[in-house]
């Protein structure tokens, strides 16, 4: 086992992140240090403009603070260039959001292929279509979205996120397209397969019972870490 292998998934020290230009500029990261632990799932709550969406977009590389460290799967992204950080988010890190994001014109099966083929991967397709039988659409694979109800779009984008097999799944308000009934059986999902594959989860939510869910609940409130969320030995 490499010494890396021992570091903590996510190591964020002294983020500071701006916003906007000129009199519109808003400070949105406002000196943020966190350790996330490799394997753990971890809930970020806070109030909307509080920056938790940002500190997710900035664990994934498509943001750069300003100011500060971040260090995912022991790659430090500050040394960097835009290409090595889309090798790594290729490699280890998948990303579920709110709306998504899947490409209209592409069948469930190439959605999910699309990152494996991007990665060079020859077996990208059979991958894809395990993927879609583990999060129980093995008969949707030709169906476009359009075709597709939000919940099950959803775990489309569930299944491309862990196709690559990333150390890091961040998920941003997974949920919040869908009815309750839809969403609780995705968030089910999530934590089923993050259980599964022991991949390190990071979930953003508005929703405090769903973020109870999660071994660890982090709170952010006018861009700092209002409660990390941390065990507090006796």
């Amino acid at each position: 086992m490499t010494r890396d292998a021992h570091r903590p998934a996510v190591e964020l020290e002294g983020l500071h992140l701006s916003l906007g230009s000129g009199a519109a500029r808003v400070d949105v990261l406002k000196g943020v240090d966190l350790t996330i632990e490799r394997g753990s799932s971890v809930g970020i709550v806070g109030p909307s403009g509080s920056g938790k969406s940002t500190l997710l977009m900035v664990m994934a590389g498509l943001e750069r603070p300003d100011r500060g460290r971040v260090v995912v799967a022991g790659e430090d992204f500050g040394k960097l260039s835009e290409d090595g950080l889309a090798r790594v988010r290729g490699r280890s890190i998948g990303i579920v959001f709110q709306s998504f994001h899947l490409i209209p014109t592409m069948t469930a099966l190439e959605n999910v292929a699309v990152p494996l083929e991007l990665a060079g991967r020859a077996d990208a397709f059979q991958v894809a279509t395990a993927e879609l039988s583990a999060v129980g659409l093995s008969h949707r694979l030709d169906h476009l979205p359009s075709e597709m109800s939000g919940g099950e779009q959803q775990r489309v984008a569930i299944a491309r996120a862990l196709a690559p097999a990333p150390a890091l799944l961040l998920a941003d308000e997974p949920t919040g397209n869908l009815d309750a009934d839809t969403g609780t059986a995705i968030v089910d999902l999530l934590f089923r397969m993050q259980a599964a594959r022991g991949t390190t989860l990071v979930l953003v939510t508005h929703d405090t019972a769903l973020a109870a869910r999660c071994g660890r609940t982090v709170r952010v409130a006018s861009g700092v870490i209002a409660d990390a969320g941390l065990t507090v030995p006796a």
